[in-house]
């Protein structure tokens, strides 16, 4: 059955190098996975056979991500083993103290029932392959943020760290994001290196599947108490109003989404000095199916918000904070005196952080900081409204490539050359607020957009009126974004080769409707045609495709593929001086570049 299975489905050359027999055999272990295979097989559906098993998982933006189910490209028990093996390989290869510092290993409430799948049982085997080396592991004892295995990287100083989790993706999906030493995501060399290394050892070792070894094994220890009480004292190092936390009568609301959030907001609410947000009953807990929201993301807006909104209106509460369900992500939403929600975007929010954690470092930096060694970031993607700020006020903005694993090994460089960097987000709702973290953060960002709406409150502002003050402050920066899905990977290719051979080879597109064209970087080529020499100041990603279009009339739109679901994304944004004021003029030339 399974050489008919390779023979029909794999080419040759293929079965010899992926070695994919004793692969199957390794994958059918799983009963669930196992009838999933058979049952294709006995279908015929050989071209699904083809694509579950003659390719694997690649590193994206966020690690490994994938639907959960049977197949060497998905999410299971056989291929989060063969990538720990990897891992611990190239681990070993790279610090010879890696038995005496150890792992971290922590896992979100995802599960699938098909696949006999969730995310504490791939983390507990993920746990078996390192304890089974001697390999000590820190293996959190139940559920916890994303955030808090980079912060246990750090604190416990872990040569490395996985998050079992697929963030706010749909249900069926799960994922692997690995950690270095410095407390951020992994970059290149080190995820093609890892995938090297997995390639090389694919066949389970002993111990490799006895997910026990966490119950049993003398040198599994539990860093939750540990970690929590840690990062909850961190946290107040970013509250700077706590007297008026106590006294406020503001309330809030807060939904975990299904996920891990509940327990951690409480928690960080009550370290500001808050008392405890409404949570929404019918959210507050685990639930791997998120039976109450159409997708599991924050970032939808006012569709998925309904629940949180209905019971903000009931409970007189202004405002409500949204964690996605690994709680790394914040959406917002605020009454308005119209009687109406406004759900913030992620780069409005960006422009209240930012302008917040500067104003708050302004008044509280001693009498010699000096404001040019201080720094914000954002992903390229991302609004522009930081680097308006850093202008006015004196400090430095950079970029970098989408995806927080650019920024928290950008961070971990300038807090190592003696930095001081405040804030860095990118526009999908992923705020880092400080440098504790070193990657986006739900709950620390929610508990400082709370303390800094009862400021506001106190100045008779909502974070909707600031908002507009900042923006007059600064300049209006007007942007619009949004996605197509896309499941085929070829048709993407061809949309994108088709827009770099557009009306030649090698020949972008030179105007869309009556806007010229003034500039394009492609950096998946490196490609930057404002460059002197032609070449992207950004690092080149052949991995993903991104393409930004910069247009006469100051428009920058880009295009990408996402890295961790099938969508291909657009970006664009129209920057003003302060002195412009037609904030429909800006939103009507934003429509007419997209629109072409």
């Amino acid at each position: 059955c399974l050489g008919k299975t390779c023979s029909e489905v794999c080419a040759p050359q293929l079965q010899a190098s992926c070695k994919l027999n004793e692969d199957l055999n390794l994958l059918l272990q799983n009963q669930k996975t196992k009838e999933q295979i058979e049952s294709l097989l006995q279908n015929g559906k050989h071209k699904e056979l083809r694509d579950r098993l003659c390719c694997r998982l690649t590193f994206g933006t966020a690690g490994l991500r994938s639907a959960m189910g049977a197949g060497f490209c998905y999410i299971n028990d056989l291929t989060v083993i063969q990538s720990t093996q990897g891992i611990y390989k190239y681990l070993e290869r790279c610090f010879s103290d890696f038995k005496q510092r150890g792992f971290v290993v922590g896992y979100d409430t995802r599960g699938q029932v098909t696949s006999n799948c969730s995310s504490k049982k791939l983390a507990k085997l993920t746990a078996a392959v390192l304890l089974a080396k001697d390999v000590p592991v820190y293996f959190f004892s139940t559920y916890v943020p994303t955030p808090f295995v980079p912060y246990a990287v750090q604190q416990l100083k872990a040569v490395a760290g996985v998050m079992i989790t697929a963030s706010h993706n749909r249900k069926e999906d799960n994922g692997y994001k690995v950690y270095w030493e410095n407390g951020a995501q992994i970059t290149s060399p080190h995820d093609k290196e890892i995938i090297k290394c997995i390639e090389e050892c694919v066949e389970p070792w002993n111990g490799s599947w006895n997910e026990n070894l966490v119950d049993t094994s003398p040198i599994r220890q539990d860093p939750l108490k540990k970690i929590c009480d840690c990062y909850m004292e961190d946290l107040k190092k970013i509250c700077y109003h706590r007297e008026l936390n106590v006294q406020t009568n503001l309330k809030f609301v807060h939904t975990s989404f299904h996920g891990v959030g509940h327990d951690y907001v409480q928690l960080a609410f009550k370290a500001f000095g808050f008392q405890p947000p409404i949570p929404v009953p019918e959210q507050k807990d685990p639930d791997p199916d998120f039976s109450t929201v159409k997708c599991p993301n924050p970032e939808e807006g006012e569709s998925v918000l309904e629940l949180s909104l209905r019971l903000a209106e009931k409970e007189n509460a202004k405002v409500v904070v949204a964690t996605d369900p690994d709680a790394d992500r914040l959406a917002v939403a605020e009454h308005q005196e119209n009687g109406c929600w406004k759900v913030f975007t992620g780069n409005e929010l960006a422009a209240l952080f930012g302008w917040w954690m500067f104003s708050c470092w302004k008044e509280n930096c001693s009498e010699d900081a000096d404001v040019k060694n201080v720094y914000m970031l954002a992903t390229t993607v991302s609004s522009k409204i930081l680097r308006a700020i850093a202008l006015k006020e004196g400090f430095h903005f950079e970029e970098t490539l989408p995806g927080f694993k650019w920024i928290g090994s950008r961070v971990k460089d300038l807090l190592d050359n003696g930095k001081v960097v405040l804030f860095a987000f990118e526009e999908s709702i992923g705020f880092m607020c400080g440098t504790s973290v070193l990657d986006k953060d739900g709950v620390s960002a929610a508990v400082v957009i709370a303390e800094m709406a009862t400021y506001l409150e106190g100045k008779n502002l909502t974070l909707a009126q600031k908002l507009i003050e900042i923006y007059e402050t600064y300049g209006y920066h007007i942007s619009k974004t949004s996605y197509f899905l896309c499941y085929d990977p070829p048709t993407i290719k061809r949309i994108f080769e088709k827009l770099r051979n557009f009306d030649a080879p090698q020949s972008y597109p030179k105007c869309c409707g009556i806007y010229n064209i003034l500039h394009v970087r492609d950096i998946t080529t490196g490609y930057d045609s404002s460059q002197p020499n032609k070449k992207s100041v950004l690092p080149v990603s052949k991995s993903s495709q991104m393409i930004t279009f910069t247009f006469q009339n100051g428009c920058v739109a880009t295009l990408r593929t996402s890295g961790t679901e099938p969508k291909i994304k657009y970006y664009a944004e129209m920057c003003a001086l302060p002195e412009q004021r037609s904030v429909a003029g800006l939103h009507a030339n934003i429509a007419r570049c997209l629109l072409g």
